[in-house]
């Protein structure tokens, strides 16, 4: 692509491996969402009707779009950024971040489930993509029949952080003094109908304490409310909060998953109360018919990407566990996650405002 035409296509991050890649600008929500993916459904069909895309041999012979549906500076942004360098540089076009949040990431999966399906628009998801079916009564798209997997990228650990002056440093203690002050603790997630949302509900259905929630658009702005001293709590992704943690401007109070992150001594949830345990994934996912042998190869890219030792590393110290599976692997995994996320939600009658 030339490059008077790549400096007009707007409010996109383009991946450059010239250039300096720390700007990120954020993506209008509803705005063109229709439009789009009527105009980009039309090409889909097209290019399939040509068979181009009968090998993935040539694949992609144009710039590559991946949609994060959150705003610049979470959890799923700094994965996502760091295996898109990796990818341009292999397939050695131009790999675009564009960042479409709100809706609990209802927005930029939409427009991945409307983006012509050649392989070249995918996007991002982490749990809300299993779980938001069963917290909505309508859906602009259907999962998992408008969406297709290509991978699982990672399980990524959750955990419970607190501003660094609150009067309890553990969950014990945090339990303990919610119990005798019900309703005063002001808890952040990246969203209503997050994981991480569900989790704090879970977790507040087993001690009897009672929290006020504030969702946010993303991780970013939950940290920064937490750290301008405006709510107490924030319920994260580990690997999003361990940098502030480390920093002495938050303090963990505990991690979600039934194992302690690796190479970290910090208490699990699951030490209080025995068998709580909740991860999130996150993923790579493609609209529905796009051709089997390019999911294939954007899975087995990812996968070399993830394995390279140092990636790995750079993904595992930030809380995460590499799973890199197949397309269909994740299709089943999906599958798997709705039925148990519907079960958790009817069980707990969590119900979105």
């Amino acid at each position: 692509m030339p490059p008077a035409a790549r400096a007009s296509m707007p409010k996109e991050s383009r991946l450059d491996p010239h250039a300096d890649n720390s700007a990120f600008t954020d993506s209008d929500g509803f705005r063109m969402l229709k439009r789009r993916g009527v105009l980009a459904g039309g090409t889909g069909l097209m290019l399939l009707g040509t068979g181009r895309w009968a090998s993935a041999q040539a694949w992609p012979q144009g710039p590559v779009k991946i949609v994060i549906p959150f705003p610049p500076g979470g959890p799923t942004d700094t994965v996502g950024r760091l295996i898109a360098q990796r990818l341009q540089e292999l397939w050695g076009q131009t790999v675009l971040i564009d960042y479409k949040a709100g809706a609990g990431t209802i927005i930029g999966v939409d427009f991945v489930a409307k983006a012509a399906p050649d392989g070249l628009t995918f996007g991002m998801v982490n749990s809300a993509l299993a779980v938001n079916p069963s917290l909505h009564k309508t859906m602009p798209y259907r999962t998992p029949q408008d969406i297709a997997g290509i991978a699982q990228i990672a399980n990524l650990q959750l955990a419970l952080v607190s501003r660094p002056d609150t009067p309890f440093s553990t969950l014990p203690e945090l339990i303990a003094w919610a119990k005798k002050n019900p309703g005063k603790l002001v808890y952040g997630t990246p969203g209503a109908g997050s994981t991480t949302h569900l989790s704090m509900e879970l977790l507040q259905r087993e001690t009897g304490t009672t929290f006020l929630h504030s969702p946010f658009k993303g991780s970013a702005p939950a940290h920064t409310e937490l750290m301008g001293g405006r709510i107490d709590l924030v319920a994260d992704p580990f690997l999003s909060v361990i940098p502030y943690v480390k920093a002495g401007r938050m303090k963990m109070i505990a991690t979600f998953g039934e194992r302690k992150v690796p190479g970290y001594d910090f208490p699990t949830a699951s030490q209080t109360l025995p068998g709580f345990n909740v991860n999130a994934l996150l993923g790579f996912v493609a609209p529905a018919g796009t051709p089997k042998p390019i999911l294939q190869k954007i899975s087995a890219d990812t996968a070399r990407v993830l394995n390279e030792p140092e990636m790995r590393k750079r993904v595992e110290d930030l809380g995460a566990e590499v799973v890199a599976s197949k397309p269909e692997e994740f299709d089943a995994f999906i599958s798997s996650e709705m039925k148990r996320w519907a079960r958790t939600i009817k069980e707990a009658d969590i119900r979105l405002e």
